[in-house]
């Protein structure tokens, strides 16, 4: 038999009597209905009427239209309860203001307009400073190199670190396979990413790569490293065609970028520095290459990190250059979103 909502509430009832806790029976009827079941807000909202007095579970007569009935009471009721708890559900709007789910239904998507989605991962909470720091330097940037149709911005060269995996599984939207109606869902055995990996650094330009420098095993991201031997590196390949080519270097504020030692190093040899504001990893062009490289290396399973940093390697050089020049063009459109939205982060598109 389906059990309906008189029902749920002659069990909250009788529970109540025989002195079970509110817990005690949103639990025993949880374990029983499972989702079925009312919820604790429910359970909390009908010990309260019957803690004061009242015997009965049918819905008490009142004047005016039914609760199906659709009023502007009942409209901004809803809206108040969705302030209070974004994370409301239906059946607690409900059981707190006694009305049907088709009237519940009919009120959040015909007169509130609202849907519920999931809360969007933010890197850090942003104090107004740093909202003004990151719409500071995207305003600076945007005037400077006039929008990014510039020709200094030829001489831009950015860079991020990553790690790189030995194996790293599919995502669940690439596993995604075609079946027939009468086939069987596919199952895939879970398996997590390989404890064997290795620290890269990757350099690009609007041009395309530059290149892409391994850290040595058993070493960290320092000064040390990246003043002797990535930078050095990363300008010799630069420098290869015009010895005199003038570099804007842009790389976030990690400690090995910021430190007084690579600052020494990149002024004693004439490399201008972009800058970057704090806590913003949105506002960096690599934002667009190592997920859509990571996600061809997904699935494979590599014998060696070397293997591994070549695999990668081959599909940065396999990408055409209009895709580098899109990714410096959409970088200078994020910064006058950055600036549109009071430097608050926002949606990629």
């Amino acid at each position: 038999m389906e059990l309906n909502r008189e029902h749920f509430l002659a069990i909250i009832f009788h529970n109540f009597r025989r002195g079970l806790s509110r817990q005690e029976c949103f639990d025993e009827l949880n374990s029983l209905y499972s989702d079925k079941a009312p919820s604790y807000s429910t359970v909390k909202n009908w010990y309260n009427e019957f803690s004061r007095g009242r015997c009965s579970i049918q819905d008490e007569s009142r004047a005016g239209r039914p609760k199906s009935v659709v009023v502007p009471e009942k409209i901004n009721a809803v809206r108040e309860l969705i302030k209070q708890d974004r994370h409301v559900t239906y059946r607690e709007i409900e059981a707190s203001l006694d009305i049907s789910m088709t009237s519940i239904n009919k009120i959040l998507h015909e007169h509130l307009s609202v849907k519920k989605i999931c809360s969007r991962w933010i890197p850090h909470n942003l104090t107004n400073a740093q909202k003004k720091a990151r719409v500071d330097w995207c305003k600076e940037m945007l005037e400077k190199y006039i929008q990014g149709t510039s020709k200094a911005v030829y001489n831009i060269y950015t860079c991020d670190e990553s790690w790189i995996y030995a194996y790293e599984p599919e995502t669940k939207q690439q596993s995604t396979v075609w079946v027939f109606q009468d086939e069987a869902k596919p199952t895939k055995v879970v398996r997590g990413r390989s404890t064997s990996k290795q620290m890269i650094a990757c350099f690009f330009g609007i041009n395309g790569h530059v290149a892409t420098v391994a850290l040595e095993q058993r070493r960290t991201v320092n000064s040390e490293w990246y003043t002797t031997i990535c930078l050095p590196e990363v300008i010799g390949e630069i420098r290869k065609k015009q010895k005199n080519r003038r570099i804007i270097l842009h790389h976030d504020n990690a400690s090995s970028h910021t430190s007084t030692q690579t600052k020494a190093f990149l002024t004693e040899r004439k490399i201008e520095l972009m800058g970057h504001p704090p806590y913003s990893p949105d506002l960096a062009p690599n934002d667009f290459l190592f997920p859509h490289i990571k996600n061809k290396l997904r699935g494979q399973r590599f014998s060696t990190l070397e293997e591994a940093v070549d695999a990668f390697k081959t599909h940065v050089l396999e990408l055409p250059q209009s895709d580098w020049k899109k990714c410096f063009e959409n970088w200078f459109k994020r910064m006058q979103k950055c600036i549109d939205h009071h430097g608050e982060y926002f949606e990629k598109q």
